[in-house]
């Protein structure tokens, strides 16, 4: 499933007073801002992929193109060569988009496997291009018993190494096997109004930032590297 925008239903949910419209700059270039989806369980049931298939529906519903990424079959990290076709898949989605939602269970106090794996076969540079340099990124977590933001704790430190621009807003949900029905939607609730409380930041982070991404993220230190490097070879080429 690449994309979710049919599954969009704003009249049925409490977010179909937002301003769309509004959402969108005048500087803005006017195209839908492009979303990744990332999830931490393999479970058939999955409390983490049902919440981000909730804010996905949030983020279409508000005008972003939002596609998944399904971790089923993703090798653990340097257990494969990074031409498999799953990390392939991955690593063509982070390029595509202009900004993520992280969506973990929290197990054992912290983000699964599954979600760690996912993102370290992410690399900082890919082919000459950084691909989460500058993006934005919003983080979910789920809890099985008690509320605790742990693993968006986590997922905040990862985003900023990875150089993405973390929201300030983030939905923790507890008890999640009770805020959802038999189809995996959600009730309504303070933590669905949360998600969309979250989608609705992201959105507006994408929208002022992905126009304006090189300039934001471009660093002095990158500059006088790419000045010696560019020198070096001029040289070279003069001496030979």
């Amino acid at each position: 499933m690449k994309g979710v925008n049919a599954l969009a239903d704003p009249e049925q949910s409490c977010f179909k007073d937002i301003d769309r419209e509004a959402l969108f700059s005048p500087n803005h270039s006017g195209e839908a801002p492009r979303i990744l989806m990332l999830y931490g369980s393999l479970r058939e049931r999955s409390f983490s992929r049902f919440a981000a298939e909730e804010a996905a529906r949030i983020l279409a519903a508000l005008g972003a193109e939002v596609r998944f990424f399904h971790p089923r079959d993703l090798p653990f990290p340097d257990a494969a060569p990074v031409e498999h076709p799953k990390v392939q898949e991955l690593r063509e989605l982070v390029t595509w988009c202009d900004g993520m939602v992280w969506s973990t269970p929290e197990r054992h106090g912290a983000m699964t496997g599954i979600m760690k794996a996912q993102i370290d076969w992410i690399p900082l540079s890919l082919g000459g291009v950084r691909p989460t340099q500058g993006k934005t990124l919003a983080v979910m977590q789920v809890c099985g018993g008690s509320q605790s933001f742990n693993a968006v704790n986590q997922l905040r430190i990862l985003g900023r190494w990875m150089r993405l621009l973390t929201i300030p807003n983030q939905s923790s949900v507890a008890k999640a096997w009770d805020e959802f029905d038999e189809a995996g939607r959600m009730k309504p609730s303070p933590y669905y109004n949360r998600i969309v409380d979250v989608m609705e930041e992201l959105m507006k982070f994408t929208v002022l930032t992905k126009d304006s991404r090189d300039y934001m993220v471009d660093r002095y230190s990158e500059r006088v590297e790419s000045h010696a490097e560019l020198s070096a070879r001029v040289n070279q080429s003069s001496a030979t």
